[in-house]
């Protein structure tokens, strides 16, 4: 595998680890993923729910969780780590303020569109900030947004397809449209990239995410251009994942049928496992009986069947009965959990296994 470089960090390999919250990733899985030469990354989606006690309220517990959080990364590597803040987080400013703050190598924003997010650095900001988008069509108005009001081009894309987990930038109708695959899209995302690399001779590398599960899944998409690739599933089932045991059981014990799509209360399609809480939420027979978090934008407790963040944190601490657990399209082929180490032993050798596989076809 070829390194990846974002403006003047260079990761050893080419992945980039998902941000996934609620707590799924947080410093333990960042720091164990960049020790081994990829981008480790924190989720900043709810942080403040295991940090109420060092805080006077939710808002100020986040803040003050995503700075223990970035520290403790810090702490265990000296490679690179990021932070992915969802653009839907009422508290996105103050994320995105903290991260800098503290000097987080990297900002991925996804589910929405982070239009002003290079507002936040000043003169002598070094974190790096990657939009995550799922169109042509978004990455321009997103590089003209950026170029023309604050000068400032992406340091990366992330382009994440619709066989992703968590919440899907997509129509529900878009998920099954061969238009809409990663395949198709990301060549068009690269060709919008480039017209801004041209035109501000700056490189932009795009990565692409959802639905990578394989060394072999690596090489291809990379075939087709992408500097790097993102994942979060894969990560999901290793020791290190800041998740409960029985979290990553879930995946263990998924079938391929039991992968569904749910109508999140963000506004969002996600893609999640199927359990008997999701099955009570099809009924009717849940619903929130206040929002003492008030965390998404788009979240109205009097429509919503649940509280998302509870749900979530209640799968992280393993009671997966009273939540559930966002998931890949490819979450049910986890058959064991390893170490981050082993795992990139695994891709590797997967991708090396391919290109020679491809080499020998071709010669």
């Amino acid at each position: 595998m070829r390194k990846l470089t974002i403006g003047n960090l260079v990761a050893n390999y080419p992945i980039i680890q998902g941000g996934m919250g609620v707590g799924v990733s947080l410093s333990g899985l960042a720091a164990a993923v960049a020790n081994e030469g990829g981008v480790g990354v924190i989720s900043a989606a709810g942080l403040g729910l295991y940090y109420m006690q060092e805080a006077n309220n939710y808002i100020d517990a986040c803040i003050y969780g995503l700075k223990q959080e970035i520290q403790k990364a810090k702490d265990k590597t000296k490679g690179i780590v990021g932070v992915n803040i969802m653009v839907a987080l009422n508290n996105f400013s103050d994320m995105v303020k903290t991260a800098v703050k503290e000097k987080a190598d990297v900002i991925f924003a996804g589910a929405g569109m982070p239009l002003d997010l290079p507002k936040y650095l000043d003169e002598d900001s070094q974190t790096k900030l990657v939009p995550i988008v799922s169109s042509a069509r978004a990455t321009k108005i997103l590089c003209e947004k950026w170029t023309s009001n604050y000068n400032y081009v992406p340091d990366a894309i992330v382009v994440e397809g619709p066989m992703a987990g968590g919440h899907l930038g997509y129509k529900i109708e878009d998920l099954e449209s061969k238009e809409y695959q990663l395949e198709i899209n990301l060549p068009k995302i690269i060709q919008e990239a480039s017209r801004f690399e041209q035109k501000f001779g700056k490189k932009i590398p795009v990565i692409a995410a959802g639905g990578i599960y394989t060394g072999e899944d690596i090489y291809k998409i990379m075939q087709l251009g992408a500097s790097g690739v993102q994942m979060g599933t894969r990560f999901v089932t290793t020791y290190e994942c800041d998740a409960s045991d029985e979290f990553k059981q879930s995946y263990i014990n998924a079938s391929k049928e039991d992968i569904v799509i749910i109508k999140s209360p963000v506004g969002m399609p996600g893609r999640a496992i199927n359990n008997s809480f999701l099955q009570s939420v099809l009924r009717g027979e849940t619903h929130p009986k206040n929002c003492p978090f008030h965390c998404i934008k788009t979240c109205n407790i009097e429509t919503s069947p649940y509280c998302i963040m509870r749900a979530l944190l209640n799968a992280y601490k393993g009671n997966v009965d009273k939540g559930f657990c966002f998931a890949g399209v490819n979450a049910y082929r986890a058959t064991e959990i390893i170490s981050v180490h082993d795992m990139f032993l695994k891709l590797i050798s997967e991708y090396d296994y391919y290109d020679s596989q491809t080499e020998n076809r071709l010669n």
